[in-house]
């Protein structure tokens, strides 16, 4: 395996990272920031109330999300495998 290759192969392993992580890190902060607003305008100071919200967004978006992710991890494993022999040389 060359350095070209293998830093090619770590790009395209935190491309398809990031590309993985972002929606859920993105439901996960705009869930927490609402309830933060609502905590805010209601004086209600339990830090325990963003817990299950956060929890069922996230669960949510994991169920619908899942085919999406499971093709994508699919085309990245497929593509290394088939990079495979020229990585042996």
């Amino acid at each position: 395996m060359n350095v070209e290759s293998a830093i090619e192969l770590l790009r395209s392993l935190i491309t398809i990272s990031l590309t993985l992580v972002g929606p859920i890190l993105m439901v996960a902060m705009g869930v927490g920031i609402t309830v933060s607003l609502v905590q805010a305008v209601t004086s209600i100071q339990e830090q325990t109330l963003t817990f299950v919200p956060k929890l069922l967004a996230v669960a949510t978006l994991l169920v619908v999300a899942a085919p999406w992710m499971m093709r994508q991890l699919m085309e990245f494993t497929i593509a290394c495998f088939s990079r495979l022999p020229e990585m042996v040389k």
